[in-house]
């Protein structure tokens, strides 16, 4: 459990309460909200509300409990088509595509790759960080694109999760961003939860919003950008990438992807960004179906 903070904002003001949490915290299905509310741990400005209030722009809304999500075993899903870069006993990568959400948000959820990947490796089921991320190491926003990875076993996970931490297993994307990226650079700005936005999060360069949001150490080196099509194709590494962090620190040097509104990227469309590979250690760098060769040669990626 944990307490958190909400200001809300102009599209969400005259909604009723349960609605609005319903819709901004994740872990929350309207039930729950009601639930919290009736408990008296849900406050407006500091008050406690009925779950039929009516929320204003501006309102704080605090709920003083925030339950976890629910955990679930991810459900096998053998229709749906897994792109298997590389396979062995240890570990497996795949190719997600865009749309596809990596996880389920809900018991019985079909179309995840967790699904997907449970169905063709069942040893998968219990490893893990939960139930519903079966062997996965890091997770991909729904519309981003591109490689994952996924171990077969505990011990394996366990091994690739401290490389990760470490930084040592590379991975790189392809981005279409807005306007003419520099690069080489690097984006050093920490990130941190958007406290008027569940669904965002925020680069923080004030000292004192890093220390109140508690934002976290995040790094987005850009290592190429080339002129493209409305903005520039850029490529980027992020070894141990936060949620959302090449999204919000693009943005924050006013470089959004296209097709990212909620970062203000130019839509409509999904946000153009693609996984385009990873290497883990001193091994062979595992590379998306869309590779330099194919850049070069001029064809379309994925992003």
């Amino acid at each position: 459990m944990s307490v958190a903070e909400l200001e809300i904002q102009e599209g969400d003001a005259g909604r009723r309460v349960d609605v609005v949490l319903a819709r901004l915290v994740p872990a929350l299905s309207r039930a729950r909200a009601k639930r919290l509310i009736e408990e008296g741990l849900v406050r407006v400005d500091g008050r406690r509300v009925k779950k039929s209030y009516i929320v204003s722009a501006g309102d704080r809304v605090t709920l003083e409990s925030v339950p976890g999500p629910v955990d679930f075993y991810a459900a096998p899903d053998p229709d749906l088509a897994l792109d298997v870069l590389v396979e062995n006993e240890g570990y497996v990568v795949v190719a997600k595509p865009a749309g596809v959400p990596s996880h389920p948000l809900k018991e019985g959820e079909r179309g995840t790759l967790a699904g997907a990947l449970v169905a063709r490796y069942p040893e998968m089921r219990d490893v893990g960080y939960s139930k519903r991320e079966p062997g996965i190491l890091h997770r991909l926003d729904n519309d981003t694109s591109g490689v994952m990875l996924a171990a077969r076993d505990q011990a394996t996970f366990d091994a690739l999760r401290r490389q990760l931490q470490a930084g040592e297993i590379e991975k790189r994307y392809l981005a279409r961003c807005q306007g003419i990226v520099p690069a080489p650079m690097i984006i050093d700005t920490p990130i941190a939860k958007d406290p008027r936005d569940n669904r965002r999060v925020r680069a923080c360069t004030d000292p004192r919003e890093i220390k109140r949001l508690r934002a976290q150490p995040a790094a987005t080196e850009i290592l190429t950008s080339t002129p493209a099509e409305h903005g520039s194709l850029v490529e980027i590494r992020a070894n141990n990438a936060r949620r959302h962090q090449i999204r919000a620190h693009l943005a924050s040097i006013g470089h959004p992807l296209l097709g990212d509104p909620l970062y203000g990227g130019p839509s409509p469309g999904r946000h153009l960004l693609h996984a385009v590979s990873i290497q883990l250690g001193t091994g062979p760098r595992i590379v998306s179906p869309w590779n330099r060769a194919q850049r070069a040669e001029g064809a379309e990626p994925d992003v």
